[in-house]
């Protein structure tokens, strides 16, 4: 077994690592940025090392900075966990001639799969059955639009080097696929260098099924079954389970073999991941589930083939790059039960989603009960959540005797998480996890899409939440030793229909969402929720509500919407600008591109009108709040 390892990686996967590493006795050695230099995979590891600046490319993209701190600390193997140069060919090439030991594929393998148009012919060539589509060299707008127009609409459009869903287009029609194109390109160039696409047949009741493969350098190759990743928003995984629900033992065979096939194919050593997309609109079926592309790396959701199979992934990592042979053999690795994992994300659902950071000033996760259940969290409260990488707080692990019961157990505990004051998809995946065709296992990839409002809309607080944001300011009154709300914001003040030695009917009314919510005294319980300053913060469903007193005020949030402002709604740069000043635009129209956190986020005309001012140049960075344009309503 190896004696240490470096890390090179942040976060929740580089405290994954240094968890089974230690549990073998493996030193461990964590890389940090300037912004990671109190997280606690730092604290959590043997030792650790500076790499650089906060933004990625001076850090933990620069291969050079680890491998010197390495060889610095004297580390025998480099992990390099996901995301990064996870699957970068060069990176690992230069790790093995450093002398050093990479846990990962051999780069030939990498750079088989690492580009989707030569690994779909690879595939071909090799028997495992592909998604139709264009796979051509000539990368030119009009041959592409050429190429789009014979396979069809909806067309899919694909970043050659891509993942995450980044470079990810759907296109419903011809008039569509240039500015698709465009952003698809652009936003490909910026995450992966490379700006090269591919088009593949839209499937249209897709589903996302993906086979966790391991190889090791005895030639054994095994697979550990597969996973269903259907539950998606914009091609981000949002809910993850395994096995997948409704597959049959025939269709399980022949997407598991065609896995192995693809990782024999290119010789494949440790783990991988092969992805695949059916066709559900009949059900799981052996021949219409097609290759997709190959992850040369561990995956996020890999612990839910860890808790279906009682296997250590991250071991078997290690024990493979120490030479080992694999821990199972085939007939040895069986299902039991089933899992589900949900990506906590600090972003703001309301607001289309957009990365939300700021310091964790309350963070509660799920209390595990029994060993049913596991959280891989990045930060803990107190933290911060910065711009400078993916917004992932932590990842929620449930495993039951079925499927059913991992979903009742995966609600009854979602309902403790708290996160304040970043905002977070909790009570989105709340809602995810009570859909009726989620329950039902008929699911696929448009499922979100499909629902609209009935999952992003943040419901109005409930009688109960209401009720107790009231109890808590009669509480800090009467218990100014607590810490009360000011003066000013009394809920003494507020109380109507008072009179003493009546019968109670007094009322508070308070503010929630912009709007007047009131309670009777009588219905008010003995409680004392979060509060902050002179708001009481309730936590319901994943949702957070803060109350304040309704003072007669107009608060400033409570403003009309619609005045035609463009707000930069976080930190970030500006990669395009669409719209020039005086231009007449209408509602939906884009005016500008802003990336923050990795992704592409376009700025659009609230309404129609004109472009009265514009105070944003491609390139330039800009901080949240900011003014960026401002829309005049048409006369």
């Amino acid at each position: 077994m190896l004696k240490s390892v470096l890390i090179a990686n942040r976060g929740e996967i580089a405290r994954r690592v240094i968890r089974t590493a230690k549990r073998l006795g493996v030193r461990t050695i964590a890389v940090y940025s300037d912004a990671d230099a109190k997280s606690l995979h730092v604290r959590e590891a043997d030792e650790a090392v500076h790499i650089g600046p906060n933004a990625a490319k001076e850090s933990y993209l620069r291969g050079e900075k680890i491998i010197a701190a390495a060889k610095q600390t004297g580390a025998e193997a480099i992990h390099p966990g996901y995301g990064f140069l996870s699957e970068n060919a060069e990176f690992a090439e230069a790790v093995i001639k450093a002398g050093l030991i990479w846990i990962g594929p051999q780069p030939d393998s990498i750079r088989a799969m690492g580009l989707k148009d030569a690994a779909k012919k690879l595939m071909a060539e090799a028997g495992v059955p592909t998604t139709p589509g264009y796979l051509g060299e000539d990368q030119s707008e009009g041959r592409l639009q050429e190429e789009a127009d014979k396979i069809g609409y909806p067309v899919l459009i694909k970043a050659v080097a891509g993942g995450g869903g980044k470079g990810m287009r759907k296109v419903e029609k011809a008039a569509e696929f240039k500015a698709a194109l465009q952003s698809a390109k652009r936003e490909a160039a910026a995450s992966f260098g490379d700006d090269r696409v591919l088009l593949e047949m839209y499937v249209q009741r897709p589903r996302h099924i993906e086979v966790q493969v391991f190889g090791d350098t005895h030639g054994n190759v095994v697979h550990l079954f597969e996973r269903d990743c259907s539950l998606q928003r914009r091609h981000q995984k949002v809910i993850e389970e395994a096995p997948a629900p409704g597959m049959s033992e025939a269709a399980r065979k022949a997407v598991t073999d065609a896995a192995v096939l693809a990782a024999k194919a290119v010789n494949y050593v440790g783990a991988g991941t092969v992805e695949f997309i059916a066709d559900a609109s009949e059900g799981l079926k052996g021949d219409r589930i097609w290759f997709m592309e190959m992850n040369t790396r561990l995956q996020v959701e890999h612990p839910v083939t860890e808790e279906i199979t009682g296997q250590d992934l991250v071991e078997w990592q290690l024990r493979v790059a120490s030479g080992e042979e694999l821990p199972r053999r085939q007939g040895e690795l069986k299902i039991n039960g089933h899992a589900i994992e949900a990506r906590l994300y600090a972003e703001n659902t309301a607001a289309g989603f957009l990365p939300s950071t700021g310091p964790l000033k309350i963070l509660k996760l799920p209390t595990l009960r029994g060993d049913h259940a596991r959280v891989d969290s990045a930060v803990e409260q107190g933290d911060e959540v910065t711009p400078f990488y993916d917004p992932m707080i932590a990842k929620i692990i449930m495993h039951a005797p079925t499927r059913h019961e991992a979903i009742a157990q995966m609600l009854s505990e979602w309902r403790d998480v708290e996160v304040w004051p970043v905002k977070t998809n909790a009570g989105f995946i709340y809602r995810c996890l009570r859909d009726p065709r989620f329950e039902s296992g008929d699911v696929d990839t448009a499922l979100i899409g499909a629902r609209g409002e009935t999952l992003t809309a943040t419901p109005a607080p409930s009688e109960a939440a209401a009720a107790f944001a009231a109890g808590g300011f009669m509480r800090a009154t009467a218990s100014p030793s607590l810490g009360a709300p000011s003066a000013r914001y009394s809920p003494w003040s507020a109380l109507h229909g008072f009179r003493l030695n009546a019968p109670a009917s007094a009322r508070i009314v308070m503010r929630c969402q912009g709007e007047n919510v009131t309670v009777d005294a009588a219905a008010m319980p003995d409680a004392w929720p979060q509060h902050a300053g002179d708001t009481m913060l309730v936590f319901e469903h994943g949702e957070v509500y803060e109350f304040t007193l309704d003072t007669g005020e107009t608060a400033g949030g409570d403003a009309a919407a619609g005045d035609g402002a463009i707000i930069s709604p976080m930190p970030g740069k500006i990669v395009s600008v669409a719209a020039k000043a005086g231009a007449k635009l209408k509602k939906g129209e884009p005016i500008l591109v802003l990336e923050a956190m990795k992704m592409e986020h376009t700025l659009t005309a609230p309404f129609d009108g004109t472009l009265a001012e514009l105070n944003a140049k491609a390139g330039a960075q800009v901080s949240e709040g900011v003014l960026l344009a401002k829309l005049e309503a048409e006369a």
